[in-house]
C-alpha cells in the first residue's frame, strides 16, 4: 500500500437538495464503498455531493430548491459547502477540504466526464493534462528571478575575489604611510626645536617680537587657507573628470537604446485588451458548453429524477405502452428527449453531445492560441516598456550629471577666484613680514615656513592613513561577507537545479508510474491480445511567447499480438471501450500519485465502469483500493456482486 491509512474512523456525509437528492446521510468506511443501484438512483449525485465537500464545483442544486448544503465529518473535522440560487446562478460558499482542487478534479474525481479519462479516449495531449496543475509560468518566472540574483552574486564575488590581492596592497600602503608619518613628525620636532633656539637668540623688544610673530601667524593662516583651496580645486577637477566620463558613457548607452514610439505601445495595449476580451468570450462559451454537457451527461446517467419524472408524466398522457418505466427506457437504446418529450435514439443524443464536445475542444484550442498570442504581445509590450523606462532612467541620469557638472564647474570657478585672492593676500602678508624681520627674523621666518609645510604634509599623510584604514576595514568586512555570499550562491544553484528539473522529473515520474501500473493492470485484467500499453516521453520544439523551447511530449503506444505470437503497434482509436476506460483510469491514477494527492486527499471517486465486465471491475477496484484511504465507486448491482463481501455497499440513497 502506497500510504498507511490515517484513520479507521468513518467519514460521515450529509446531503440536502443536491442533484436529485432531497436529504440523505451516508457513512463511508475506510476502504471501498460501492454505491450499488440502477440508473436514476442518485449515485452520481451522491458522488458529486462528496466531491463538493472536498472542494469541487461540479455539482448541481436540486431543480426545485433555492438552497442546498453538504457536510463531511472526517477525522474530527467538518467540511461544508452551501449552494444558493441567486438571479438564476448557483453561488457556492462554505469551508471545503481542499482550497485548490485542480489536481483533484483531474486525478481523483473520476466521473465519466473526467478530463484525464477523456484525454485518453480522445487521444489528446496527455503531457498537457498531467502538467496542468503545475504553474509552469510561475516556475519559469522563479527561475529568471533566481538567475538574476545569481548573476548579481557572481558579480559581487568577482569583485570580492579581486580584494584578496587588494588587502595586502593596502596593508603595505598603511605601513608605508605610518613610516612616513613617523619620519615627518621627527622632522617637525627637529624644526620646532630649531625655531625655539632661534627665538631665544633674537634680541628684540617684546613688542617687536610680538608684532613679527603675529604677522607670521597671519601669513601661515593664509597659506593654510590657500592649501585647502588648492586641494578642493584638485578634488573638483577630478570629480568633473569622472562626471564627464559618466556622461560620455550614458550618452553612448542612450545611443544604443532603441526608441519606443508611444504609438507602438498604444497599439499593443489595444490589441492586448482586444485579445483579453476575446479570451473572456471564449472562456464564457467553454463554460456554457461544459454546463450543457454536464447537464446532459447527468441526465443520461439518470441523476436528475425530477426531470425524468416530469417527462414520464408527460409520456403517460401520450402513446406510451402501459407499464413501461422511464428508468427502463434509459438503459435501453432509446430515451426520452428532455427538450421535446419525444422518444429518440440514444445514439442521436450521443452524437449531438459529441458535436458539443468537439465544439468545446475547438474553442479550447482557440483559447490556447489566444493565450499564446497574448503571451507574445505581453512580452513585446514589457520589452518596449523596459526600453522606454531604461531610456527615461538614462535621460534622467544624464540631466542629473549635467546639473552636477555645471554646479561643480561653478564651484571650481569660485575656488579659482578664491585662490587668486589668497595668493595676492599672501604676497601682501609676506611683504608685511619682511618689513618686520631682521636677519635673524628672516631665518626664523624660513624655519616657520618649513615647519608649516611639514605640518601640512603631516596632516595630509594622516588623512591618507585614515582613508587606507577605512578601506582596509571595508575590505575585511567584504571578505567576511564573502563566505555568506558563497553559501547563498550554492543554495541558489541547488534551487535552480531543482526548478529546472522539477517539470522534467514530474514528467518522468508520471510516465514511469503509468507504465508500471499499466503493465500490472494488463496482467491482472488479462486482455487477450494486448501485449503492452505504454507512454514514451520524447522532446519537441514548441513556441512559448516569442521563444522556442524544448518540451516533453507523451506518445501513447499500444502493442498487440497476433494468434501466431507476432507483435505489432496499433492505434489508440482501435482500443475497445473497455480498454480505453482502463487506460484512462490508470493514467488518472498515475497523476494522483505523482501529484502526491495520496498524501493530501483521502478520497478517489469513480463511476461509469459499465464498459468493463464484472470480474475486471472487481479486479480494478481491488487494485485502486491500495492507493486511497476511501475509494467510492458507483456500480450496477450485477457489477457490485463481483466485489469482495468485505466491501461496504450503499443501496439506498
Amino acid at each position: 500500500m502506497s500510504q498507511s491509512r490515517a484513520t479507521e474512523e468513518h467519514a460521515e456525509l450529509t446531503v440536502e437538495n443536491v442533484g436529485g437528492i432531497d436529504t440523505t446521510e451516508i457513512a463511508f468506511s475506510p476502504g471501498v464503498t460501492s454505491l450499488t443501484g440502477r440508473n436514476a438512483t442518485n449515485r452520481t449525485s451522491l458522488l458529486q455531493a462528496l466531491m463538493a465537500t472536498l472542494g469541487s464545483d461540479r455539482v448541481s442544486l436540486k431543480g426545485d430548491a433555492d438552497h442546498g448544503e453538504v457536510a463531511l465529518d472526517l477525522a474530527g473535522e467538518t467540511y461544508t459547502r452551501t449552494l444558493e440560487r441567486r438571479n438564476g446562478t448557483v453561488v457556492f460558499d462554505g469551508d471545503p477540504y481542499l482550497e485548490d482542487t485542480e489536481a483533484a478534479e483531474l486525478f481523483a474525481f473520476l466521473l465519466e466526464s473526467n478530463e484525464a479519462r477523456q484525454a485518453v479516449a480522445r487521444d489528446d495531449d496527455l503531457r498537457e493534462v498531467i502538467m496542468q496543475p503545475v504553474d509552469t509560468a510561475a516556475v519559469n518566472a522563479e527561475i529568471e528571478q533566481l538567475e538574476a540574483e545569481k548573476r548579481n552574486l557572481d558579480d559581487e564575488l568577482d569583485r570580492l575575489k579581486s580584494l584578496d590581492s587588494r588587502l595586502p596592497e593596502l596593508e603595505t600602503e598603511k605601513t608605508r604611510l605610518e613610516d612616513r608619518i613617523e619620519d615627518k613628525r621627527a622632522e617637525l620636532d627637529e624644526k620646532e626645536a630649531e625655531i625655539e633656539d632661534a627665538d631665544e637668540s633674537v634680541d628684540d623688544t617684546r613688542e617687536q617680537k610680538n608684532a613679527f610673530e603675529d604677522a607670521l601667524d597671519d601669513l601661515q593662516d593664509v597659506r593654510s587657507d590657500l592649501e585647502d583651496v588648492r586641494y578642493r580645486i584638485d578634488t573638483e577637477r577630478e570629480s568633473i573628470g569622472a562626471l564627464e566620463d559618466e556622461r560620455d558613457e550614458l550618452e553612448a548607452n542612450m545611443t544604443d537604446l532603441p526608441e519606443t514610439p508611444a504609438g507602438d505601445l498604444d497599439e499593443i495595449e489595444a490589441e492586448i485588451d482586444r485579445l483579453r476580451d476575446h479570451k473572456q468570450s471564449l472562456e464564457s462559451t467553454i463554460n456554457q458548453l461544459q454546463r450543457i454537457l454536464q447537464f446532459n451527461e447527468d441526465l443520461l446517467d439518470g441523476d436528475n429524477p425530477e426531470l425524468h419524472a416530469a417527462l414520464q408524466d408527460r409520456e403517460s398522457t401520450g402513446t406510451e405502452t402501459e407499464g413501461e418505466a422511464l428508468t427502463d427506457q434509459l438503459v435501453e437504446d432509446t430515451t426520452v428527449c428532455w427538450t421535446c418529450g419525444s422518444e429518440v435514439e440514444r445514439d442521436t443524443i450521443d452524437d449531438t453531445l459529441d458535436s458539443l464536445r468537439e465544439l468545446r475542444r475547438d474553442r479550447s484550442s482557440k483559447r490556447n492560441e489566444v493565450d499564446a498570442e497574448l503571451d507574445e504581445l505581453t512580452d513585446r509590450r514589457d520589452d518596449l516598456r523596459g526600453d522606454r523606462d531604461r531610456r527615461e532612467r538614462v535621460d534622467r541620469k544624464l540631466d542629473e550629471v549635467e546639473r552636477e557638472i555645471t554646479q561643480r564647474e561653478s564651484t571650481l570657478e569660485e575656488l579659482t577666484d578664491e585662490r587668486s585672492t589668497l595668493e595676492d593676500e599672501i604676497d601682501e602678508r609676506e611683504a608685511a613680514v619682511e618689513e618686520l624681520e631682521g636677519q635673524e627674523q628672516s631665518e626664523l621666518l624660513d624655519r616657520h615656513k618649513e615647519a608649516n609645510q611639514l605640518e601640512f604634509e603631516l596632516g595630509r599623510l594622516e588623512s591618507d592613513l585614515d582613508d587606507v584604514r577605512e578601506e582596509i576595514a571595508s575590505v575585511e568586512e567584504d571578505l567576511d561577507e564573502r563566505d555568506r555570499l558563497t553559501d547563498r550562491r550554492e543554495e541558489l544553484q541547488d534551487e535552480l537545479a531543482d526548478l529546472r528539473t522539477r517539470i522534467e522529473q514530474l514528467e518522468a515520474e508520471a510516465v514511469e508510474a503509468f507504465n508500471d501500473h499499466m503493465e500490472t493492470i494488463l496482467g491482472v485484467l488479462d486482455y487477450a491480445n494486448i501485449e503492452r500499453i505504454w507512454i514514451e516521453r520524447t522532446q519537441q520544439t514548441v513556441r512559448e511567447g516569442r521563444r522556442k523551447v524544448e518540451r516533453g511530449v507523451f506518445d501513447l503506444h499500444v502493442i498487440r499480438s497476433t494468434d501466431e505470437g507476432a507483435t505489432y503497434e496499433d492505434s489508440i482509436a482501435h482500443l475497445s471501450e473497455s480498454e480505453r476506460e482502463v487506460t484512462g483510469l490508470v493514467f488518472a491514477l498515475a497523476g494522483y500519485l505523482v501529484h502526491d494527492l495520496h498524501e493530501s486527499l483521502p478520497f478517489i471517486v469513480i463511476d461509469s465502469l459499465e464498459a468493463l465486465d464484472s470480474d475486471r471491475i472487481a479486479a480494478l477496484v481491488e487494485y485502486f483500493e491500495e492507493y486511497a484511504e476511501y475509494l467510492v465507486v458507483a456500480l450496477l448491482p450485477e457489477d457490485a456482486a463481483a466485489l469482495s463481501d468485505e466491501y461496504q455497499r450503499v443501496t439506498n440513497i
